[in-house]
């Protein structure tokens, strides 16, 4: 299926670039020399799902008891007791499953994001660069799509449907694009650094994972850089111009949003742990009242937190609501 081999070692493990726009004499200025920036990157550092994951390869190959789909040690599931004392070829399954899942989520996540994407494009006049990063994003994110869903069909294990309730709350979220784009990009970082964070770690550590795994996380932290650049460098000089109104109820809205996407992003979904019948215990020992886990997820949302102190949306009454989601250091 895929016609290349030669790129699998191109992609650069590299930290997001931002602009510190609250510190550029002129932002305007320097939001549009970034939106340059991201544009040519998008086009010379740039990855194709079917050209440059070489899935025919034998080393790319799936199968379900291949032992480095195990969870590590200092995984939350995989530090439990429960998870260490069942057989082989169930750790390898849940391990897999985990991966699978989070594949599906970031392909629904992306979706949304890319329909949002598309209003604010249709928002903006055609000839800027908003417009033109917008259409490069939302050709990226469309093969993370292709590139999570090819995943999750060679593994042959289930994943959940969505029901109507779901399509219709991501919906109003696309809207945003066009209606309150600062709302959409809060949405597009609560997806995007949590899982950056965890891809980082993996990577940082360099636990055992099969070179599939491996690739596809690769290619999603380099581009997803551009992405997270673009969203707090938009967020770091529309926000300011907001309403009082509009900035308080991003203020609210932010800690809800990300206390949602973090235990999508980062937690079991509930088919998973039907599948292997995990017990209600076990998940309170591994993520409701884990430290470990817990503190993994405040560090996961440090700079969105920190971009939230920049922006004047942590006030007494959004911080309470940080405070009870579990999303401020203790």
């Amino acid at each position: 299926m895929s016609t290349t081999t030669n790129r699998i070692s191109e992609v650069p493990f590299v930290p997001p670039t931002e602009d510190a726009m609250e510190d550029q004499a002129d932002p305007e200025l320097a939001y549009q020399k970034l939106l340059e920036r991201l544009c040519d990157a998008s086009v010379s550092k740039r990855y194709e799902a079917y050209r440059d994951i070489d899935w025919d390869s034998p080393e790319m190959q799936v199968d379900q008891d291949d032992l480095r789909w195990e969870l590590a040690e200092d995984h939350p599931l995989g530090a439990t007791h429960w998870y260490r004392s069942q057989p082989d070829g169930i750790r390898s399954r849940i391990g897999l499953n985990l991966a699978v899942g989070f594949c599906y989520t970031g392909r629904i996540f992306e979706g949304i994001l890319s329909r949002g994407l598309l209003r604010f494009a249709a928002s903006k006049p055609h000839n800027s660069l908003e417009y033109r990063y917008a259409y490069h994003e939302v050709i990226e994110e469309a093969h993370h799509s292709l590139m999570f869903q090819e995943f999750v069909n060679r593994s042959g294990l289930p994943v959940p449907t969505m029901d109507d309730d779901f399509i219709m709350e991501t919906s109003r979220v696309a809207e945003f694009g066009s209606t309150f784009p600062e709302m959409l990009f809060v949405y597009a970082l609560g997806g995007e650094d949590p899982i950056d964070y965890v891809q980082r770690e993996g990577h940082r550590k360099q636990t055992r994972s099969h070179p599939l795994n491996k690739r596809i996380s690769q290619i999603h932290i380099t581009e997803e850089a551009r992405h997270v650049a673009f969203a707090r460098a938009y967020l770091l000089l529309n926000v300011p111009k907001l309403s009082d109104e509009k900035r308080h109820e991003m203020s609210l809205a932010a800690p809800t949003i990300l206390s949602n996407m973090s235990k999508m992003m980062m937690q079991p979904p509930e088919h998973i742990i039907a599948t292997y019948n995990i017990p209600p215990e076990v998940i309170d020992e591994a993520f409701t009242n884990n430290p470990a886990h817990r503190n993994t997820v405040v560090a996961s949302l440090s700079k969105l937190r920190n971009l939230c102190e920049k922006l004047g949306l942590m006030n007494d009454e959004a911080r309470e609501i940080w405070r009870s989601g579990g999303l401020l250091p203790e």
